[in-house]
């Protein structure tokens, strides 16, 4: 689902569903989960949004995170 996306990138997301599982889709909406364990031990916010290509391709991989959980 997510193979257009690096390693690294695919770890955050995997670490974000893991976060849905237990708060909620809100909160992972919310950038401050990237300061969150064990998010921020993959890099800083900025770092992990680079990791995507910037804020929008990280906020469109949430989008893409979230249709793949309701679509489940």
């Amino acid at each position: 689902m997510f193979t257009k996306y690096g390693e690294q990138a695919r770890a955050v997301l995997d670490a974000l569903l893991d976060k849905y599982a237990d708060i909620g889709i809100e909160e992972v909406e919310d950038p401050r989960i990237l300061k969150v364990q064990p998010i921020n031990q993959l890099g800083t916010p900025l770092e992990i949004i680079d990791l995507f290509g910037g804020r929008e391709q990280y906020m469109e991989a949430i989008r893409e995170l979230e249709a793949a959980i309701y679509a489940a």
